[in-house]
């Protein structure tokens, strides 16, 4: 996959999940936000207003500082292809 469609398909990925109106599972969106900020090279503290929240989330974004901007976006597509082709 070229780095356009690598592109396209993240953005696809991203489009998906905000147009989704279902709850989603706390651990599948602690990993869809770790590789989304290692994917967009965001890497602005977390922002809740609680805590706990923000704690699980620098855990997260720890868990993925070791791969690459490309690496998180195929495995956030892969995330949300999974999920959707999964889900009950």
């Amino acid at each position: 996959m070229t780095s356009e469609e690598l592109n396209i398909a993240f953005n696809e990925a991203v489009e998906r999940i905000n147009a989704h109106k279902e709850p989603f599972p706390a651990d599948f969106l602690l990993r869809l936000y770790a590789y989304y900020k290692k994917a967009t090279n965001n890497y602005g503290r977390p922002s809740s207003r609680k805590p706990i929240i923000n704690a699980f989330k620098t855990n997260a974004l720890f868990q993925v500082q070791d791969i690459t901007q490309d690496e998180a976006k195929q495995t956030y597509i892969d995330l949300v292809n999974n999920y959707f082709l999964y889900r009950k």
